[in-house]
């Protein structure tokens, strides 16, 4: 198989290269600089694109990137679990929403239902951001785009990061947080395609960051 492939080639070469690493990470416990909520999208890897090492990120991918709001009750809510220990426990100083193009939990939330094809847990989980395609429908609208095209998916991708961190502070303990100046959260969107990293910035308005270090200021980073 080839992951187990790819697991022998990182046993000979990343890992005993950085065996003391492993080590230190195994006895004084993890550390992380940031937690990122990203896309369960195979071609969107945090790890890679942010060259990042073990220990360094909190990692939470699911569908689409979604922050629910904050809602303690008997169900089960794996993201909710996964930001209250990264931070009331690791008490990370930064958490990023981290979208990207061509999500395909955005189409479906665009599309609603209208594949053809019923899901059991997709169209649930993509409500809870359903303002992002109400608000993307409507500037899309005003702007003379079509509902299925590029740039209406576009629109809808970054409208759900702006939803997802508006429920982001919707946990007490991380409104206190960011309130206090503990902790920053932000919103990054990741463009396939071209490979480029734009920052929602003070504005509301999405940016992209310079390619090079001394093109522009950078954005703030985890």
């Amino acid at each position: 198989m080839d992951l187990i492939d790819g697991y022998r080639r990182f046993r000979r070469g990343y890992y005993q290269s950085n065996k003391g690493h492993f080590e230190r990470l195994a006895t004084q416990g993890q550390r992380p600089r940031a937690m990122i909520i990203g896309c369960s999208d195979a071609r969107v890897d945090p790890a890679f694109t942010f060259d990042t090492e073990p220990g360094d990120v909190f990692m939470v991918r699911n569908v689409a990137n979604i922050v629910p709001p904050y809602m303690p009750d008997g169900d089960y809510h794996g993201t909710s679990a996964a930001l209250e220990f990264a931070v009331r426990f690791l008490e990370v100083p930064h958490i990023v929403v981290l979208g990207h193009a061509q999500c395909g939990g955005i189409a479906a939330l665009l599309r609603q239902g209208g594949s053809g094809v019923a899901t059991d847990f997709i169209e649930p989980w993509m409500s809870i951001v359903s303002t992002a395609r109400e608000t993307a429908l409507a500037i899309a609208h005003e702007c003379g785009h079509a509902p299925d095209a590029p740039e209406t998916h576009r629109l809808c991708e970054q409208e759900g990061i702006r939803a997802s961190l508006a429920n982001l502070l919707t946990f007490p303990w991380i409104a206190q947080r960011v309130e206090a100046g503990q902790l920053q959260i932000h919103g990054w969107y990741f463009d396939i395609p071209s490979g480029t990293l734009s920052v929602l910035g003070a504005d509301s308005r999405f940016a992209a960051v310079p390619a090079e270090d001394d093109a522009a200021p950078a954005p703030p980073s985890p």
